[in-house]
Order: structure tokens, then C-alpha cells, then sequence
């Protein structure tokens, strides 16, 4: 009983004693002047904001954030390196220049460098970004802590913004020459397309020192670690090839995360996209039910996975992607005519050799190849013939009139010198009418018969025996395509095979343009899509695989992939090889291989 009082006089003494120094704080309180009072009363919402960047967003900058938004903008803050797969149109640029204002507010004197491949693309998370934040912030808070305006600051030498409290944003381009650079917060737009060297050794030095706020010049703060602050780094990308270094980055990051260390990764797909009405559900379903679809595209671009060849692909993605230097492709003539002053037809040099292939399919449909066809360019050199792909295009069957046409359209506006046709099966009607003559209806133009040149029973079925030998027919065996694999392998080990670019560096090329920006979607859709048929293009090569056996090469594409844009690509190379031959056998004398026979 004794002990039970003495608890209870404890507890009575603990809280006048709690009671009395809480009177003696309160005293002090009073004691201090207002000024005092509203710093105290900044640091304890300064503090609370900043482990809570999700409400200072809206509190205080006025905007209104998705679930998915807030976990980010919250790992963004309190973990040292953040990684961030997205699908397109999820809004990581959004939401990564939103976490950029968050932090130089929040953090006076906060350091941050944006740095993509080109300058363009980087600025685009500054320049365009931040005045949609500005427009969407209901409080007007984040154009009163910026300095001046963000459009002047942009259009310098060396863009940056600059906030009120001494923090600021810079953009670079991920090149050599972005040196002498200091950052507290580093990020890498598009990372997969930076390359490694230049991040390992260039933008990663930019973290040498971490930010210094004033109170870490007291005697009472001096030396102690525990106070100094981690710059951070932000990586943003969609997912890529599995050879690419994002991918091996992407694995450190998620077991150094699992370590419990301040790592974080994550890849958001199409779906979040829909559920937060960022993106609208029927127009996707709809690309993704189409003819044409690129299914190892979607993988990577909207479904957020990495895609890597299998044992058994015959291409690889080194070889094919070290070939993707070409700059600029050749248009038809009907994009020529979108109104872009500098958009303007090459001439074909007179030593140069064009050659239209293509490979013929009849049937619509999501289980059928499509018909494929490439502008393949050759252009000698000391040794044979360097080969450009200036062109391709596709398009989901088709009447054989309807194709024979375009084929001969491409012939006669591209200038070929020949065409290399799939005779087998389906071609065989093409070949018909091109042999007959064709009419391209949509133009009111007639095209002249072509014969066959090498194989004289093909010619015979020309209805002018003194029509120009132009098609060369292919009718594949298994030796004959177990040929044109290694031949167009052996083509791209030695980089004689020249590819359009990216398509992400393509739309850098085209957004140079002066007044593309002005052009319709549907013309811009026009310019990109060479560049996208490479992609495609590459999709389909390291997704087949060989089955063959006993020296003999079968390349077989997944179930619901295809094959018909490799298809056109080595029937060209193949023929591009016969030319060479003769090239080397003959002498550079273009006199001496035109109405060359191969029979």
C-alpha cells in the first residue's frame, strides 16, 4: 500500500514539475520580441514542409496533386538518389519541375542542374514545365519567389532560373563540355540517351560540395556531420534495352534499395496514366489494337519493361544500334510540300545507286505481315558500296493496284535505279501489274512496264520485250535466306550500313527547324516516322530468332511479331551485294553496269 502512495506522490511531483517548466517556457516566450516569434513559428512549417514537400505543394503553391504524385514528390525529398521509369504521357517532367521549385524554396541557396543529351531537351523541363506549374498554382506563390522572368532567363547562353532565396536551375547538355559545374541536385532527363562516360566523369563531379546554409558557420555546428546535407540525383527515363547502362543502373539502384539504403526505383506504366485521367483509355486501346503496332515499343515505352534479345537472336542490338548515325532521310514528294522553308529534296548525286525493295503482303490483320518498303541508297567508296536506308515505310496489306502504284511512285520520285521485288506468292501479282504497266490513279499518272533482269522466264511475262530490265525477283529457298541473314549481318559488323537515328534525336533535328513548331501533329507525325520505321525496324531484327540447324539460317519472329521490314532490308542489301561485286569486278565505270543482266 505504502509503495502504491509513493507512486502517485511521484507522479504528482513529475507533473508540477512539468507544469512549472512549461510556465517558465511560456515565460520566455513572452519575453521575446515578435520578430523572434515568426522565425520560430517559419522553422517549425519549414520543417514540417519539408518532410511533407506533398502539402507544401498544395498549402502553399496551390496545386492540386494525384496519389502517385505525392508518394514521388515524398521519396523525391528524403531519399539520395531517385530513379523514375514512366510511360509517356504520365507527366515526370510535371512532376520532377515541381519537386525542383519545391526544393530551391524550401532550401535557400539550393543548387540544380538539369542535363539531358542535347540542350533543348533539357530545357524543356525548365522552360516549358515551370510556366505550366506557374499557370496551375492557385496561390500565384511560385512566380513571387522566382527572380525576373523565366522566358528571358531561358533564351541566354546559359539558361537558368533564379529564386528570390539565392537558389537557382541551371540546364546543360551531356557533353564534354559541360565542366566546372556545381550542383546539389542533379538530374538526368532521358539518362538512357546520356552516355556513361560523360555522366561517370563530367556530371556526377558536379556533386563535389553539398549545400551550406548559414547556421553551419556557428561554433556550436563546426565539424559535425551529422548536420551536413546529401546532394541528391534524379533519374528520368522510360524503360530502354536491357544493353543500354540504364539497365545496370537500374539494378544497382533496386539492390542498394532492398539494402535499406536511401535508394529508390520505381517504373509506373500506361495504366497509372489511365486511372489518373492523365491519359484517355480509348485512344491507347486503340493504338494498341492497331495493324501496325510495335509490340517491343509499347513494352518499353508504355508497359515500362526493359526488353533484351534472347540466346537465340541472330542480331544484336550493339550491332545494329552502332549503325544508327544517319541524320536526315529522303521524303516522298507529298511531305515535301509541309510549310517548312528549309524542308527541301536532296538531288540524287550522279554516282549513286537507289534501289526500292520491298516485300508484299495481300492480307490486313494483326496476325498477317504487313508489306514493307526501304529506299536503300548506295553510294561508292574505295572498297564497294556504303549503303544509306534513307527511307522506309509500311502499311498494313492492300489491293495489288494499290501497291504496285505506290512502288512505282516511290521508284520514280525517289529517282531508283532498280527494284528489288518479293516474287513468291503474293508478290507475283505485283510484279504483274508493274510488268503491264501501272496507273497511280490518285496522281493521274502512267508509269511504264519494267522487266525482270535476272530471270528470263520472269521477263518473258512483260508484255514489252524491250521494256527496261529494272526488278530483280526474289523467290526465298532456305539457302537464299540463310544468304541474305549473313550477308546483312556481316554488313552491319562492319558499319557499312548507315540507319536513320533515334527518334528522339530525330525530333531534336526536326524541332530546329524553323516553323515546325507551327506545322500540324499530322505533319509532324510525317517527318518522325522514318525515323520510327528504324526503330521498329530494330525491333523486329533482335526479336528474331534462328531455328535453324546443319549451317542453314531460319530466322523466326515471335508469336504476333513480324519480319517483313527486315525482310525488305536484306532483299535490298543482298542485291546491294551483287552490284558490289560487279562494282569491284568492273571498275569504278558507271557506263559499264547500266543495262547489266543477271541472268
Amino acid at each position: 500500500m505504502e509503495r502504491k502512495f509513493q507512486v502517485k506522490r511521484n507522479k504528482q511531483k513529475n507533473a508540477v514539475g512539468l507544469y512549472d517548466k512549461s510556465r517558465n517556457f511560456n515565460k520566455n516566450m513572452d519575453n521575446i520580441t515578435k520578430s523572434q516569434k515568426l522565425m520560430n513559428s517559419i522553422a517549425k512549417w519549414a520543417s514540417y514542409y519539408r518532410s511533407r514537400p506533398d502539402v507544401f505543394a498544395e498549402e502553399y503553391l496551390g496545386l492540386s496533386l494525384k496519389p502517385f504524385q505525392k508518394i514521388l514528390l515524398y521519396v523525391m525529398i528524403h531519399y539520395n538518389y531517385t530513379v523514375f521509369f514512366a510511360s509517356r504521357g504520365l507527366g515526370k517532367s510535371f512532376l520532377t519541375s515541381l519537386y525542383c521549385v519545391v526544393k530551391c524554396i524550401l532550401y535557400p541557396g539550393t543548387k540544380i542542374v538539369v542535363a539531358a543529351k542535347t540542350k533543348e531537351q533539357a530545357m524543356v523541363l525548365v522552360s516549358e514545365k515551370i510556366p505550366e506549374l506557374i499557370n496551375y498554382s492557385k496561390t500565384g506563390m511560385i512566380e513571387r519567389e522566382i527572380e525576373g522572368s523565366i522566358r528571358t532567363s531561358m533564351n541566354t547562353p546559359d539558361p537558368n532560373v533564379v529564386f528570390l532565396n539565392g537558389s537557382w536551375i541551371k540546364v546543360v547538355p551531356a557533353n564534354q563540355n559541360a565542366r566546372s559545374k556545381r550542383a546539389n541536385l542533379l538530374i538526368l532527363d532521358e539518362f538512357r540517351m546520356i552516355d556513361f562516360s560523360v555522366y561517370k566523369n563530367v556530371l556526377r563531379r558536379f556533386l563535389a560540395v553539398s549545400r551550406q546554409p548559414g547556421f553551419l558557420s556557428k561554433k556550436e555546428y563546426k565539424g559535425k556531420k551529422e548536420y551536413q546535407e546529401r546532394n541528391q540525383e534524379i533519374y528520368l527515363s522510360s524503360a530502354w534495352y536491357k544493353f543500354n547502362w540504364s539497365y545496370s543502373r537500374l539494378n544497382i539502384h533496386f539492390k542498394a534499395m532492398l539494402e535499406g539504403k536511401k535508394y529508390f526505383v520505381c517504373g509506373l506504366p500506361y495504366q497509372i496514366a489511365i486511372k489518373e485521367n492523365l491519359a484517355n483509355e480509348e485512344q491507347l486501346i486503340d493504338e494498341l489494337m492497331e495493324d501496325d503496332i510495335d509490340e517491343v515499343g509499347w513494352q518499353m515505352e508504355m508497359d515500362c519493361m526493359f526488353f533484351g534479345e534472347s540466346d537465340k537472336a541472330f542480331f544484336g542490338f550493339d550491332d545494329i544500334e552502332s549503325n544508327r548515325n544517319l541524320l536526315n532521310p529522303v521524303y516522298p514528294n507529298e511531305t515535301y510540300n509541309i510549310n517548312i522553308k528549309s524542308l527541301a529534296k536532296p538531288s540524287k548525286k550522279n554516282n549513286v545507286i537507289r534501289i526500292i525493295s520491298a516485300d508484299i503482303a495481300l492480307m490486313k490483320g494483326k496476325q498477317n505481315d504487313a508489306s514493307a518498303y526501304s529506299i536503300l541508297e548506295l553510294v561508292p567508296v574505295k572498297r564497294g558500296y556504303i549503303r544509306k536506308l534513307i527511307y522506309m515505310e509500311s502499311m498494313a496489306g492492300g489491293h495489288t493496284n494499290d501497291q504496285s502504284a505506290r512502288i512505282m511512285r516511290l521508284y520514280d520520285e525517289f529517282e531508283c535505279d532498280y527494284i528489288v521485288l518479293d516474287c513468291h506468292g503474293n508478290g507475283m501479282g505485283i510484279y504483274d501489274q508493274i510488268c503491264r504497266g501501272v496507273t497511280d490513279k490518285d496522281l493521274n499518272k502512267d508509269y511504264d512496264p519494267l522487266s525482270c533482269m535476272n530471270d528470263e522466264a520472269m521477263a518473258e511475262r512483260c508484255i514489252d520485250p524491250e521494256a527496261p530490265q529494272k526488278i530483280y525477283s526474289v523467290k526465298a529457298s532456305s539457302q537464299f535466306n540463310t544468304d541474305i541473314a549473313k550477308i546483312l549481318k556481316d554488313t552491319l559488323k562492319r558499319g557499312k550500313l548507315k540507319l536513320l537515328v533515334d527518334e528522339n534525336d530525330g525530333r531534336e533535328l526536326l524541332f530546329k527547324m524553323k516553323g515546325y513548331n507551327k506545322i500540324s501533329t499530322e505533319d509532324k507525325v510525317k517527318l518522325i516516322a522514318p525515323y520510327t520505321q528504324i526503330s521498329m525496324l530494330m525491333h523486329e531484327m533482335v526479336n528474331l530468332s534462328n531455328e535453324g540447324n546443319d549451317g542453314v539460317i531460319k530466322l523466326v519472329e515471335p508469336k504476333g511479331g513480324r519480319k517483313d521490314r527486315y525482310s525488305s532490308l536484306a532483299y535490298a542489301n543482298y542485291f546491294a551485294s551483287e552490284l558490289e561485286r560487279e562494282y569491284l569486278r568492273l571498275g569504278d565505270n558507271s557506263d559499264s553496269m547500266s543495262g547489266y543482266s543477271f541472268w
